[in-house]
């Protein structure tokens, strides 16, 4: 479809952008809102691609803004209570890490540098 822009059909266009809008709005599977529309489920999703792709075309590109470094700070661990059975360290997006107290701040030397 893309292939021929100079063809577009613009109401071919403007039906399938409302179908589209319809079938989020309407919380139906795709299947299920082609059946009812007597609509082919194939057509539905090659134009719902296409508009997707000149969406992206039409929109202005805009330069990757660089990640930012990781920030790494220092940890000091107390020594563990005589009763703990595992220590455990929240690390950066929720990693968990979980030692024996004695060994925890020996691992911890290895892992962060």
């Amino acid at each position: 479809m893309s292939a021929r822009k100079d063809r577009r059909d613009l109401r071919k266009e403007t039906m399938w952008r409302e179908l589209v809008r319809q079938q989020v709005r309407s919380g139906e599977t795709v299947r299920e809102f082609c059946r009812q529309k007597r609509l082919s489920e194939a057509s539905f999703y090659a134009w719902r691609r296409e508009l997707k792709l000149r969406r992206q075309e039409s929109e202005p590109r805009r330069a990757a803004e660089p990640l930012p470094r990781p920030t790494f700070v220092p940890v000091a661990l107390a020594d563990p209570p005589a009763t703990a059975a595992i220590e455990q360290l929240q690390l950066v997006r929720g990693a968990l890490l979980a030692t024996r107290p004695v060994a925890a701040s020996q691992q911890l030397g290895r892992i962060v540098p």
